[in-house]
């Protein structure tokens, strides 16, 4: 599923997963997802989220897309 979500946030945020990560490493905050399976919450998150919360869904689901990408 993290391969998944890091497309859909790819496709969100209108970037190439190159671009996506790139922008990750030399920012301090970075993009994030809802891992649930019916949400697509995006925002900004530390590098090393793994349990932010979701505005839209109401859980700590919310993965940096450096998490997903298994870096962090």
């Amino acid at each position: 599923m993290s391969n998944n979500k890091l497309k859909q946030l790819c496709q969100i945020e209108d970037i190439s997963l190159e671009g996506l990560l790139e922008n990750a490493v030399v920012m301090d905050n970075c993009k994030g997802i809802c891992t649930n399976k019916d949400c697509n919450y995006t925002t900004e998150v530390e590098p090393d989220q793994d349990q932010g919360y979701c505005e839209s869904c109401g859980t700590n689901t919310v993965k940096s897309c450096l998490v997903l990408a298994g870096i962090i």
